[in-house]
Order: C-alpha cells, then sequence, then structure tokens
C-alpha cells in the first residue's frame, strides 16, 4: 500500500497540531516548543518558518528552518522531505542542531549543497534531571541578573559565545541580535549569575521554558576561576531556581569532549538520556 505524504510551510491555523507533536517529546523540543508557544507559527514573529511532513493527511513530523534548521519527531522519510525543501531553499541557517540520529541523516543529504561545514559536533550528550543532588550546595551568591547589570553580564556572554560557537556574536550586525537576546533573557528572569567586585564570575542562562520542561545554556566560568568547582555549586543555584521557578524538568546539551562539564553536571544531578548533534556554518 502507497502512502501519500506532501511537506508544507504550517500556517497559523496549524498551531493545535503543530503543538501536538512538539509536547509529544517536552524535553528534546524544548527549544522550538518555547518560541512557538509564545510567537504561534507566524514566520515574521517566529523568526523562521515551520515545515510540517504529512502522511495520509496527517501532520507527522516538523522541522523549523529559522536561524537553526531542526528537524523535530523526524523519521528518515520526513527528513528526506525536509532535505529537499532546504536545498531547493537554500541555506539560510548558521547551523543545523537536534537528536542525533534524525541531524545526521539531514546533514548527509544537505552535505553536498552546503558543505562543507565550519564544524560538526556529532556526539552531544544530552543530560537531564527532576532534582539535584544532595552532594553539591547551591552557591549563595548566584542570583538572577537585573535589568541594570546588562553591561556588566554582556563580556562574559560574548565570551562564552565566541568560546564554544568559535566566532564573535558581533560579528555581522555589531551584536545586535545577540545583545537584544540577552536582554530579553535578562527581562524574563533567565538570566543568572555572580558577580565579584563588578566582574562576572559564573554565568548561565534558561534560554529556552516551557510548562514541561526547560533548557540550561550558556554555562561560563572566567577563566581565572575554573577549577574551583564554580560550575557546579553555580549550576546547583540555577537548577534550585529552574525547578522551583520554571520548569519540573531541566535539560541540556554538552560536547562529548567536554569531560569537566559532563562530570560537573552529573555531580550536579543530571544524568544523560539520548544525544543531540549540532553542524555549524
Amino acid at each position: 500500500m502507497l502512502t501519500h505524504t506532501t511537506t508544507r510551510v504550517l500556517e497559523p491555523s496549524d498551531l493545535g497540531a503543530a503543538l501536538a507533536i512538539l509536547e509529544s517529546e517536552p524535553v528534546a523540543n524544548a527549544f522550538v516548543t518555547s518560541r512557538v508557544q509564545v510567537a504561534g507559527l507566524d514566520p515574521w514573529r517566529l523568526g523562521g518558518e515551520m515545515w510540517g511532513w504529512y502522511a495520509d493527511g496527517r501532520l507527522r513530523s516538523l522541522c523549523y528552518a529559522g536561524a537553526n534548521l531542526v528537524p523535530i519527531c523526524a523519521g528518515p522519510e520526513a527528513v528526506r522531505a525536509f532535505a529537499d525543501r532546504a536545498r531547493r531553499a537554500g541555506r539560510r541557517c548558521s547551523s543545523i542542531v537536534g537528536p542525533a540520529e534524525p541531524t545526521a541523516l539531514l546533514w548527509r543529504l544537505l552535505e553536498p549543497g552546503w558543505g562543507p561545514a565550519r564544524e560538526v559536533r556529532a556526539n552531544q550528550p544530552l543530560m537531564v534531571t527532576e532534582s539535584p543532588s544532595a552532594e553539591i550546595a547551591p552557591d549563595p551568591l548566584v542570583r538572577r541578573i537585573r535589568k541594570d547589570e546588562t553591561e556588566i553580564l554582556m563580556p562574559a556572554c560574548v565570551a562564552m559565545f565566541t568560546e564554544e560557537v568559535g566566532i564573535s556574536p558581533l560579528a555581522g550586525d555589531g551584536g545586535l541580535l545577540y545583545q537584544a537576546r540577552v536582554a530579553e533573557l535578562i527581562g524574563a528572569g533567565r538570566s543568572f549569575a555572580r558577580i565579584d567586585d563588578g566582574k562576572v564570575v559564573f554565568k548561565a542562562e534558561i534560554g529556552a521554558a516551557t510548562t514541561q520542561a526547560c533548557q540550561i545554556q550558556g554555562v561560563w566560568v572566567a577563566p581565572e576561576h575554573r577549577g574551583k568547582g564554580l560550575s557546579e555549586t553555580g549550576m546547583a543555584a540555577v537548577l534550585r531556581y529552574a525547578l522551583a521557578d520554571v520548569a519540573p524538568i531541566v535539560s541540556l546539551y554538552v560536547n562529548d569532549y567536554n569531560a569537566p562539564a559532563r562530570k560537573a553536571y552529573w555531580r550536579v544531578g543530571f544524568r544523560e538520556t539520548g544525544t543531540f548533534m549540532s553542524v555549524l556554518f
């Protein structure tokens, strides 16, 4: 029996069906779900298109196509359909990111036309926790950042991004979009740091948040303070805020080669439950 499939850009009227798919995997989809819950499916507000893959008239898979290309609940057939659409549209994203298996297939299909990538991070453990470890006491000096402290926090954010991604977020538009994102997280009460003598010692953000799950990002310790356990006590503090105020499940993903960070997250209470992959352009 042949299955009729089709792919199209979703419209605002498709919101309910799209959310049903996104919320079926609340941890893995937290980043895109949080955007859709706030902005809906209007491309202007969402910052990109949401592609839907249909089988026999039913929406089965999604792909967010904005600054990131993100396959969502996508099997091989859906991934191939999304790759076809992406090839026709041309590369507009700065990265492809998502669960490792569909992301790897998507990249294999797109690499001949889009490659080479600047970097491929094929194994990024997805870590999750519902409760903090009693082993690590939260740093009492880690707190929410105020709006009037944005200028103090920004150099640390730029340093973290440059160190992690390999390029400065100030390139291109002079950092306007990045600064707006940092300000957005501060305004939402999802930016945390320890500031000693006017300088950021530790920082992290809750970058994506839904009622089901949230995702910590941007974890950074000032180089002169590394090796002192501040990543553990700082993360324990952010985790306490996240579980109390944001969502019952907290996640993050980390590069497999970053052994110190993985060890620190394990000690704080995270466990590895899956694998993400990122392709950076």
